[in-house]
C-alpha cells in the first residue's frame, strides 16, 4: 500500500541516514518503524492491563513458605 506523510525534515534526514546504514529501502525502514511501534504499545497495553490486576494484590510472601522455601533451596546444589 502506498501513502504520503508529512514529517519533519530533521526526523526524514535521520531516517534516510538509518535507511542507508542498514541498506534498506526508505519504504522498508518506514514499515519497520511502525511495526516496532506497534508492537510496544501492544506489550504497553499488556502490561498496563497486568498492573491494573495485579496492582491491587499483595506480593509479600507469605512467611511460613518464604521459610519453607529458603530450607528446601539451601540444600539445592548451584
Amino acid at each position: 500500500m502506498k501513502t504520503a506523510i508529512s514529517i519533519p525534515d530533521r526526523i526524514f534526514r535521520a531516517a534516510e541516514l538509518a535507511a542507508r546504514s542498514q541498506r534498506v529501502s526508505r519504504s522498508r525502514f518506514y514499515a519497520q518503524a511502525v511495526e516496532a511501534y506497534l508492537k510496544a504499545q501492544q506489550a504497553k497495553g499488556v502490561t498496563e492491563a497486568l498492573n491494573a490486576v495485579y496492582g491491587t494484590e499483595n506480593s509479600e510472601l507469605d512467611p511460613d513458605l518464604a521459610t519453607a522455601a529458603y530450607h528446601l533451596l539451601a540444600k539445592e546444589k548451584w
